[in-house]
């Protein structure tokens, strides 16, 4: 074995666990190398890569083990110590922690620069995480903010729930919670608006508007260029505004590039929108 690890036919991962060199680089294998290793699952970001919530990256490692475990000597592992039960589930051959405290434990990392030198990198990573998650359902917002309280006052806790908050009031990506936040006005200048609002176009089709007031038939799309750049997208977008105009709805839309340089000027077009709608 020490002839082949010295020929390179072997490379070592974590001690004790050994593997082939074209192997040795297999994000999977060296998370199964790390839990193997420290005895217990992976966890925080790795436990989100495990599950797809987090594309798997150059960056260490993480499990958690009971605190009276203090596993020594890995090589690119962080091993984080808890008191606290362990909940884990299975995705193939891998043992990671369950999504839900995943997020809440990779997030407070994330919000911990002294002892994580990739705080600053993990946090838009980890807040992504978050909105897919609840967004594609793979987490609910209400367990995950159980999963909060459950850990206690932690770094980066009240944005947490400030951002789970807004999920949960119908915000499905990072420009509709710019547009809340930043764009859509607010009483008194405008009745509340209704974010997500559902609806039937007359050829069947049930969509949901960004942000609406339905008693003056007004709606606000938010479109990022993800989703609205291309030139279908536009058709798609130009024959939903027709069907709705149809029904006496008046759409203004916002590029992703005029939310962000003047936000102040959307807000005023909606005001106006909405107010002279409510006037007539």
């Amino acid at each position: 074995m020490k002839r082949w690890l010295r020929n390179g036919a072997l490379v070592q991962l974590q001690p004790g666990v050994l593997a082939l060199p074209e192997r040795a680089d297999d994000w999977t294998l060296r998370a199964r190398a790390a839990s193997r290793w420290a005895g217990g699952p992976v966890s925080h970001v790795s436990a989100l890569v495990a599950g797809g919530l987090a594309a798997a990256n150059d960056g260490p490692v993480h499990v958690t083990v009971p605190s009276a475990r203090c596993p020594r000597g890995g090589c690119g592992v962080v091993a984080h110590r808890s008191d606290r039960r362990l909940v884990t589930v299975r995705y193939g051959t891998l043992e990671a922690v369950e999504p839900e405290r995943s997020l809440v434990d990779a997030w407070a990392w994330a919000h911990t620069p002294r002892r994580n030198p990739r705080a600053r990198q993990e946090q838009p990573i980890i807040r992504r995480a978050v909105i897919e998650g609840v967004r594609g359902r793979a987490v609910h917002a209400a367990a995950v903010r159980r999963a909060s309280v459950r850990l206690g006052p932690h770094p980066g806790g009240p944005a947490l729930l400030d951002l789970l908050a807004l999920i949960a009031g119908g915000c499905d990506s990072e420009l509709e919670i710019w547009g809340v936040q930043q764009v859509l006005p607010r009483p008194p200048a405008v009745p509340p608006y209704v974010q997500q609002y559902r609806l039937a176009l007359p050829d069947g089709r049930r969509i949901k508007l960004d942000a609406a007031w339905p008693e003056a038939l007004v709606a606000v799309e938010l479109d990022g260029a993800a989703f609205h750049g291309s030139r279908e997208a536009r058709e798609r977008d130009l024959r939903r505004d027709s069907a709705l105009a149809a029904l006496g709805w008046v759409v203004l839309r916002f590029s992703y590039a005029r939310l962000v340089a003047d936000p102040e000027g959307c807000r005023r077009e909606i005001v106006a929108a909405v107010l002279a709608r409510l006037a007539h």
